[in-house]
C-alpha cells in the first residue's frame, strides 16, 4: 500500500494535492477523477450516526439512525465490551448509510460540570474514558469504518470554544489532559484524530506542532490522518506545518491557493503537502475496501439500545421503593414521562429510527396497576402552580410516585455551556411538593451531566439518574423500575453538594482570552479526596437491588518489580436475594511520591455479573503505568520506589480493601540539582545528600557564625531548619568572608561531582 501511494502522489499535481488537503464540502474530501481516487464521507457522531441526506448541506435533514445512549450514560456502563458492542452497531450503521468515517468518539475530560457538551463525554477520569473509547473506536472499526477521535485536546469548555487559551501546566497536561487520548490511540488505533477549537497555552490546537507531531505522532507512533473541527483552523500553511493534514470543511479556494503559494515561494516544503496527502488517501482507500449500503437491523440496534441505557442508569439512593412490585396505583408525574428527552443539543443531534414513551413502556409491566399521569411542569422555565397542584392530588390519591425530570433541552447543547448545576425551580418545587404527600416517591432525572440534587434528594425514597438514553431509553428505565433489570450503572463522574465545591470553580470560564487549569492535577474526585469535601454522591456511585462483599485482597509476596508489574485479585460475593452485577473498582495510593499526588486514583476496574450467593474473583493486572506519574522535570513518566496502597471499592467513597506493597526497581534518575537548588532539594536527591551532607554541619556552623548567632546557635534557632529553604549557594554568600573559595566554584565543584555520579 505504502508504495502504491508513494506512486499516486507522485502522479497529483501541487493543485491537486494542496486541494486534497482542504474538504470538498461540508461532509467530503475532495475527489481526483483522472486518477479514480474517490471522496471521503465522514458524519458527525458520537452516539449515533447523523448522515445527512444532502452531503452539499452543512444542516439538513439527516438520514434516520439508531439514537444510542450519550456518552454520559455509556461510560456509567462501566462495560468496556458492551461499549465495543455499541461501536459494531454504529460500523454497521455507517456502512449502511454510505459513511466511510463516524466523527467520535468524544473523549474529553470533564473537568467542569457545567461543560454544554458533557453529556457526550465519558468520564473526569482519564483512565475511565481511555479505556471506553478503546472500546469504542475497536468496535466501529472492526466493521472497515474508521473514528475520529475527538477533540484533541482540553476542549473541556464549550464557552469561547473557538478562541479560548486553556493555560495548563505540563504536568497536569500530561496526566490529566492526554491520557485518555494516549490509551485510544496507542491501543484503539483510531483512522483519524480531530483536533479541537481552542488554544492550549496560546497556541491553537490546529497549529500545535509539539501536541500534533511531537506527541500525538512522535511520542503515540500515531500513523492516521489529523483532522480539524468544523471551522477551527486559522492559518493553513502553519496547520500543514504543525501536522494537521485535513482542513474542514470545504470548500475554501483560498485555502488550497496559500498552499500552493507558500510551497512555491519556498516557505512551505512540498514534502510537508505530499505526506499530508499520503495520510488522507491512505484512509480513503482503506474506507474503499467496505463496500457501502444495503440496510441495518433497526429492530436489534433498538434492542441494544434498549440493554445499554438500563445498564447506565445509576441508582442514586433506594430507601426500599425499588423495584416496584405489587404497586396497585401508580402516579406518573412529569412531561418526560411521556415526552423524554433522550439526546442533547448541536452536532451529534440524530434522527432516530422510532423512540420509546417512559409511560408506555412502564404500561407494558406495570401488570394491571392503576397508572395516573399529571403533566407535573411545562415545557419551559416558567412556574405553573396548577400543575404542581395537579400532581400533589395524584400522588396523594396513589400507593406510589414516580417523578420524571428532565433539564430542558436548550440547556445542553454544543456551543455554550451550562449556567448552573440546578434543575428548573418549578421542577425542584414539583419534586418537594409530591414527596411531602407522596413518602413512596422515586424521582427519575434526565440529565447529561452531574446535576445538584441537595435541595430534594432527602425527601425522595429513590432516585435514578438515566443521563440522556437513547431512543430506548423509555423502555430501559421501566426495566430497571419494574426489576426487570438490576441497576447496575455507577457515576463516572462526582455530583457535587453545590457548584462552589467543584475543582474548577475559581478559574471557570476564564478571562481576557484565557482560561487557567489552576487546580492543576486535582481533577474530579482527586479534588474532593484532597480536599476532604463531603460530597453528594461519590465517582463510581451506584446502588444494586442486590448487595456485594469484597474479600480476599491477595498480591504477590511485596517488595516487587516494577518492571514485571502487579497482579491484584480479590473476590466479590453476591450477598443478596437477587441476581445483580457489581462494578469492582481498584484504585492506587503512592505513599512515598517526591511529587504531590492525589490520595487516589483508578487504575482498574471490572464489571461482574452474579447470581445470588455466588461468589468470582477479580483479577487487575497492573503496568507501570498504574505506578507512575509525570515529572516534568525529567520530562517523562516516573516510578520511584517506596510503598504504594492498593484500595479496592464501590466507589472512591465506599474503599472496602486495602493493602499495602512496596515498589522496587526503579530506573535511576538524573539529578536535577543546579545552582539555584535549595538545601532542602540536595539533601531530598540522593546523590547530592552523598556529596554535600558532610559538609552540611560545617555549613550551619558557619551560617550562625555568619549572622552573629554564635557557633552554638544562641540565637535560638534550629539553623539547619533555617537554611534548609535556602539555595545552597545563597547560603554560602553569607559565609562568603570565612571561606577561601568563592560560592558560585563551590557550587559548581559540588555539581560536578553530582553528574559524575549520574555518568
Amino acid at each position: 500500500m505504502t508504495t502504491t501511494l508513494d506512486a499516486l502522489v507522485s502522479q497529483l499535481t501541487l493543485e491537486e494535492k494542496a486541494a486534497l488537503c482542504t474538504g470538498d464540502g461540508p461532509w467530503t474530501t475532495v475527489p481526483v477523477d483522472r486518477l479514480d481516487v474517490p471522496r471521503l464521507v465522514v458524519s458527525d457522531g458520537p452516539h449515533g450516526v447523523r448522515r445527512l441526506a444532502d452531503l452539499d448541506e452543512m444542516v439538513s435533514r439527516s438520514l434516520p439512525a439508531t439514537c444510542f445512549p450519550s456518552g454520559s450514560c455509556l461510560s456509567a456502563s462501566w462495560n468496556p465490551a458492551l461499549v465495543r458492542e455499541v461501536g459494531e452497531a454504529l460500523g454497521a450503521e455507517c456502512v449502511a448509510l454510505g459513511v466511510d468515517v463516524i466523527l467520535g468518539p468524544s473523549n474529553n475530560v470533564k473537568r467542569t460540570p457545567l461543560c454544554g457538551r458533557n453529556f457526550e463525554y465519558f468520564s473526569e477520569d482519564p483512565y475511565l474514558s481511555g479505556e471506553l473509547a478503546v472500546s469504542y473506536i475497536q468496535g466501529v472499526q472492526s466493521r472497515g469504518v474508521g473514528t475520529a477521535l475527538k477533540h484533541f485536546t482540553a476542549n473541556n469548555q464549550e464557552f469561547q470554544r473557538f478562541a479560548i487559551s486553556a493555560e495548563i501546566d505540563e504536568r497536569t497536561l500530561h496526566e490529566i489532559y492526554l491520557p485518555a487520548f494516549e490509551q485510544a490511540v496507542t491501543r484503539g488505533r483510531p483512522w483519524t484524530v480531530m483536533c479541537a477549537y481552542n488554544k492550549v497555552n496560546g497556541t491553537y490546537c490546529s497549529e500545535h506542532r509539539e501536541l500534533l507531531a511531537g506527541i500525538l505522532r512522535e511520542r503515540w507512533g500515531f500513523e492516521g490522518l489529523v483532522m480539524s473541527d468544523w471551522g477551527a483552523v486559522h492559518d493553513r500553511v502553519a496547520a500543514l506545518r504543525a501536522g494537521l493534514d485535513l482542513e474542514m470543511p470545504g470548500p475554501k479556494e483560498r485555502r488550497v491557493q496559500a498552499v500552493v503559494d507558500a510551497v512555491r515561494a519556498g516557505e512551505l516544503h512540498e514534502e510537508i503537502v505530499d505526506e499530508a496527502a499520503r495520510r488522507i488517501l491512505r484512509v480513503v482507500f482503506a474506507a474503499q475496501e467496505t463496500p457501502k449500503g444495503g440496510a441495518f437491523d433497526r429492530d436489534a440496534h433498538h434492542a441494544l439500545a434498549r440493554r445499554v441505557a438500563a445498564e447506565g442508569i445509576v441508582l442514586l439512593k433506594n430507601d426500599g421503593v425499588l423495584p416496584l412490585e405489587n404497586v396497585g396505583a401508580l402516579a406518573l408525574i412529569g412531561r418526560a414521562a411521556k415526552e423524554p428527552r433522550f439526546q442533547g443539543g448541536g452536532s451529534s443531534h440524530v434522527q432516530p429510527t422510532r423512540v420509546d414513551v417512559p409511560y408506555d413502556e412502564i404500561e407494558k409491566l406495570a401488570g394491571g396497576a392503576d397508572l395516573r399521569y399529571a403533566e407535573g411542569y411545562p415545557e419551559g422555565v416558567e412556574a405553573r402552580e396548577d400543575l404542581i397542584d395537579e400532581a400533589v392530588r395524584t400522588a396523594r390519591a396513589s400507593e406510589t410516585a414516580v417523578v420524571f425530570v428532565a433539564l430542558p433541552a436548550t440547556l445542553e447543547s454544543e456551543g455554550y455551556d451550562r449556567p448552573h448545576l440546578d434543575l428548573t425551580p418549578h421542577q425542584v418545587a414539583l419534586i418537594r411538593a409530591v414527596t411531602a404527600v407522596q413518602p413512596r416517591t422515586v424521582v427519575v432525572v434526565s440529565s447529561g451531566s452531574a446535576i445538584a440534587t441537595q435541595a430534594w434528594s432527602d425527601d425522595a425514597a429513590a432516585v435514578l439518574q438515566t443521563w440522556l438514553m437513547g431512543q430506548a431509553g423509555g423502555g430501559a428505565v421501566a426495566d430497571v423500575l419494574f426489576g426487570r433489570v438490576d441497576p447496575s450503572g455507577r457515576l463516572a463522574e462526582t455530583f457535587p453538594r453545590s457548584l462552589t465545591d467543584t475543582p474548577a470553580f475559581l478559574h471557570y470560564p476564564g478571562e481576557l482570552g484565557r482560561v487557567r487549569y489552576g487546580e492543576g492535577i486535582y481533577v474530579g474526585y482527586r479534588y474532593y479526596d484532597a480536599k476532604k469535601l463531603p460530597v453528594a454522591y461519590p465517582f463510581g456511585h451506584g446502588l444494586s437491588y442486590t448487595t456485594f462483599a469484597y474479600s480476599d485482597l491477595r498480591v504477590p509476596a511485596s517488595p516487587f518489580d516494577v518492571a514485571g508489574g502487579l497482579e491484584v485479585s480479590v473476590d466479590v460475593t453476591n450477598t443478596g436475594r437477587r441476581s445483580g452485577k457489581d462494578v469492582v473498582q481498584l484504585y492506587v495510593r503512592d505513599v512515598d511520591a517526591g511529587l504531590a499526588r492525589p490520595p487516589k486514583e483508578l487504575k482498574g476496574f471490572a464489571k461482574v455479573s452474579l447470581e445470588p450467593g455466588r461468589t468470582q474473583t477479580v483479577t487487575f493486572e497492573l503496568g507501570v503505568r498504574a505506578f507512575a506519574y509525570y515529572h516534568p522535570g525529567h520530562g517523562r513518566w516516573i516510578t520511584e520506589d517506596g510503598d504504594v496502597e492498593l484500595l479496592v471499592g464501590a466507589s472512591a467513597g465506599d474503599i472496602r480493601l486495602r493493602t499495602t506493597v512496596t515498589l522496587r526497581g526503579s530506573p535511576p534518575l538524573p539529578s536535577l540539582l543546579h545552582r539555584e537548588s535549595t538545601v532542602r532539594a540536595w539533601l531530598d536527591d540522593p546523590r547530592g545528600r552523598a556529596v554535600a551532607e558532610p559538609r552540611f554541619a560545617a555549613w550551619a556552623s558557619g551560617m550562625s557564625v555568619a549572622l552573629g548567632a554564635g557557633e552554638d546557635g544562641s540565637a535560638g534557632m534550629d539553623m539547619l531548619a533555617f537554611i534548609r529553604d535556602t539555595p545552597l549557594l545563597s547560603v554560602l554568600h553569607f559565609m562568603e568572608r570565612h571561606v577561601e573559595i568563592s560560592p558560585e566554584d563551590e557550587v559548581d565543584r559540588l555539581l560536578r561531582e553530582v553528574h559524575e555520579r549520574d555518568a
